[in-house]
Order: structure tokens, then C-alpha cells, then sequence
């Protein structure tokens, strides 16, 4: 069988299920013009994936194979590879309402062998009695534990695969119905080159192995490094979920708890999950008819991190400069910026998707329409965050808040929680909070009890 190879979230060949299967096999990699072409010019994740496919690439030479980049619409290039007389294409799947229509317009052009990889569970495996998807978390975990076992564990071994020729030391343009080579180069791609700095694989799954007994406790500190930092791994599937789910099971039988980590891997599942059954989730409201009041000077002061709140701040200003931003603070940020100033989740929606390293669809948009009280969480929409109080309480001394704020370091950690001092004394180059909490979140509250309430009338 004349296989083609598409590599996207599962840039490695460790237990990779692609390589397990027989027959001449073109493995390749395609950089989407789609996904490029809106793309800042130095976006940091373009060099992170250019570099990924490099040592993808490498990796697969020591197994006698290679990788194919080609650079255009991924149908278009389909419609020229189907003139070679390929039985199929195999792919991990990817969930989000753009992959699926390209993998769909893709299956009408050859047939579509669709693997499972990027997830512990498929997208219809863990559902009610029923047969419809669960919309709560809880249940939805309850239902994966039990179902989970040694074939979610399963570690896929390389096959015979036989290389076919083909021009593997450039890249490939398709423009139109036309080829063209280019210069195996970031530039070839248009793209400036801006690395990320990362800690290596291996050093961060050694680190893992000692912060998880502490991890349910420390995970919630912004300035301990007690989580995982295996979100972009995971991402772009250079660490492979069951390669780690079997690091989970090994250190399980060594007496470690992991059961708080491994929910965690578990609510990635439920998110894509729910964008897969509901893919307007990704710009259209679950419930409630509130979609916030648009304020460019409000959003453009959130975005570069001169709100006048600290830890929300603090936050904007580690996403901007490293590309990533803790957890619990992207929890603040949202909840400050949907119901404190009262702006669209999808605007904030997408400007963390302009510059998370780790973006992924499902994530980002279930967590914002959590944030927002929009979304399937039962949680009603008067949900809302204190950044004031959760700086105190996850960041007690400041010190997440002065490594990323530099104008607050001489301050002391009580002043910096205080929002009565902050708002009335004068920071050099530093703002006062453009809002006071309690006034906003009762504001807030006004408008959704209206909006919700003139939603019932009109329905």
C-alpha cells in the first residue's frame, strides 16, 4: 500500500502510530498558508514548529525514512498528490471546526485513515447513556476513569516502511496549480526568525517527576515552578499523551499520587470534546445573550499590560514577552477582562491566540466562555473573579507580580495587594487601576441580569 504521512500534532517518532504502519510510505509536512498568512511576520511559534520539523525530519532519516515540507493550501496540495496513485492518507486527528473542514475536503480527495493521537480519548468515547456528550466536567471525568485502560497505554512500535523518492532538501510551494522550489529556510516561509527559549523535553519530564506529589498543592502559585510546562509538547505532540499517561502509571506504582495531574490531562480531553460536538462554541455563546460592550481604549490598556491591576499585568506582560502565562492567572486575566471591564471574550479570546506558545483551540475558547459565564458550565454568569484577593492568595509576597511588573518592586507585597493604596498613590510609570473592583463587578452584574432578562422577554 502507497501510504502518505501527514505529520501535524505529532511532530516525533516515538510511538507514533503513523510509523506503525506498513508499505511505501511519503511522509511529509505541510505549512499551511491558511494558518501562516494572518500571522505576524516574527511570530515566535513559526521558528518553534520550523525548528520541531527539523529535528522530525532528523529523527526520521535515522530510521532510514524523511520528510517532505511543502508550503501552500493543504486541498490544493492534496489535488497534485493524488495524481501519484496513493491508496490513502493517514493523519492523527485534530478536532477544531477549521481542521475538520480540511480534513473532510481532504477525505474527497483520497481516502482518509484518521489515527488516534493527539488525545487520551476519541471525540464520541466517552458520552452518557445516552449517546449525547456530557456538558458537565465532573461526570465526564467520573465516565473516563472508569473507562480508562492498558489500550490508552499503548505504545505503537515502527513498521517495515519503505521510502518513495521525492524532493526531500527543499521546500515545495503549491501556488495555483504551480510547484515551486524554495530554500530549505524559515525565510522561504516569509518568516523572521524569533526563537522561544525552552527548556528541553527531557529536562522538563525529569523535573515533572519530582513536582508531582507537591503538584495538587503548588499548582495554583504563579511564582513556584510547580507545574508541568508540557503544554506545548503536548501541543504539537512532541511528548505523545500516552508516552506520558505510561510516565503517570510508572510513578503511580511508586506510590506518587497522580490522580490530581492526571485530571487535569483529563478536563483537556472534555474541552475538546466539547468543541467537537459544538463547534460554535468557537465565536457564539452556549447560554446567556451577553456579549460584552466594546471599548478600544479599555482593550488596548489590557493588552499591553497598563490595566493598573498587578497580577493581571503581571500576566499580559509574561504572555507578551515569553509567550506563555500561568494558569491560574489566565483565569484572572479573563474573568477581569469579561466582567471588571466588560469587553468581548472573543477579543480576548483572540489576542491570547495571537501569543500563546501553547495555543490550542479548544482550551482557549472553552476556558474564555468559562470565564465569561457564556459557555456549557453550568456555573451561572455571576461568577467572578477578585484579582486583588487572588494575588494575595497565590502570589502572598509578589513575587510573580515583580518579576514581570519591574515599576512595583519597591513596593511592599501588602501595598501591591491593596487596592485602596494602589489607587490613590503615584507609581513612577506605572498606572492606577483604570477600575474599582467592586464597582465593576456590581456594574457587570447589572448588565447581565438586564441582558439575561430582556433575552427571556424576547424569547
Amino acid at each position: 500500500m502507497r501510504r502518505i504521512l501527514w505529520f501535524r500534532r505529532d511532530l516525533r517518532v516515538t510511538d507514533n502510530p503513523l510509523l506503525s504502519l506498513e508499505g511505501e510510505v511519503l511522509p511529509i509536512f505541510i505549512f499551511d498558508t491558511n494558518i501562516l498568512d494572518p500571522l505576524p511576520k516574527n511570530d515566535r511559534r513559526v521558528t518553534y514548529i520550523f525548528d520541531r520539523v527539523m529535528g522530525l525530519k532528523s529523527s526520521l532519516r535515522s530510521l532510514g525514512l524523511d520528510l517532505m515540507i511543502f508550503y501552500g493550501d493543504p486541498v490544493e496540495i492534496f489535488d497534485l498528490l493524488e495524481k501519484e496513485g496513493f491508496d490513502e492518507v493517514a493523519a492523527s486527528g485534530d478536532y477544531d471546526s477549521y481542521a475538520r473542514a480540511r480534513d473532510t475536503q481532504v477525505s474527497m480527495i483520497l481516502p482518509f485513515n484518521s489515527l488516534q493521537d493527539t488525545y487520551i480519548f476519541t471525540p464520541d468515547e466517552i458520552l452518557k447513556d445516552d449517546g449525547t456528550p456530557y456538558l458537565v466536567f465532573t461526570p465526564f471525568y467520573s465516565r473516563a476513569r472508569s473507562l480508562f485502560g492498558k489500550a490508552h497505554l499503548r505504545h505503537y512500535t515502527p513498521a517495515k516502511q519503505r521510502l518513495l523518492a521525492a524532493h526531500y532538501e527543499e521546500i515545495t510551494e503549491i501556488k495555483g496549480g504551480a510547484e515551486r522550489s524554495l530554500p530549505l529556510a524559515l525565510q522561504s516561509l516569509g518568516f523572521d526568525e524569533n526563537r522561544p527559549e525552552i527548556t528541553s523535553l527531557e529536562l522538563k519530564v525529569a523535573a515533572l517527576e519530582k513536582k508531582l506529589p507537591a503538584y495538587a498543592k503548588e499548582r495554583d502559585y504563579p511564582a513556584r515552578d510547580a507545574t508541568s510546562n508540557l503544554s506545548l509538547e503536548l501541543r504539537f505532540g512532541a511528548l505523545g499523551i500516552r508516552e506520558l499517561l505510561r510516565f503517570l502509571s510508572e510513578q503511580k506504582k511508586r506510590g506518587i499520587d497522580t490522580e490530581p495531574f492526571f485530571r487535569q490531562l483529563v478536563f483537556r480531553d472534555f474541552y475538546a470534546c466539547l468543541l467537537y460536538h459544538f463547534p460554535e462554541l468557537a465565536w457564539k455563546n452556549y447560554r446567556y445573550p451577553f456579549n460584552g460592550i466594546e471599548d478600544q481604549e479599555r482593550f488596548e490598556a489590557f493588552c499591553k499590560g497598563r490595566t493598573g491591576v498587578p497580577i493581571v499585568d503581571a500576566g499580559i506582560r509574561q504572555l507578551l514577552q515569553s509567550g506563555v502565562m500561568h494558569n491560574r492567572v489566565r483565569m484572572v486575566c479573563a474573568s477581569f477582562f469579561t466582567k471588571d471591564l466588560l469587553l468581548p471574550w472573543q477579543q480576548g479570546e483572540k489576542f491570547f491566540a495571537q501569543h500563546l506558545l501553547d495555543y490550542d483551540a479548544a482550551s482557549n475558547i472553552l476556558s474564555w466562555q468559562w470565564s465569561a459565564g457564556t459557555g456549557i458550565d453550568p456555573q451561572p454568569y455571576f461568577r467572578i473573579f477578585n484579582p486583588w484577593l487572588q494575588a494575595k492568595k497565590f502570589d502572598k509576597e509578589a513575587a510573580y507580580i515583580k518579576q514581570w511588573v519591574p515599576e512595583l518592586k519597591t513596593l511592599d507585597a501588602k501595598q501591591i495587594h491593596d487596592e485602596r493604596f494602589m489607587l490613590s498613590y503615584c507609581i513612577e510609570n506605572y498606572p492606577k487601576p483604570m477600575v474599582v473592583h467592586n464597582e465593576a463587578s456590581k456594574e457587570a452584574l447589572e448588565y447581565f441580569k438586564k441582558r439575561v432578562a430582556e433575552g427571556v422577554k424576547h424569547a
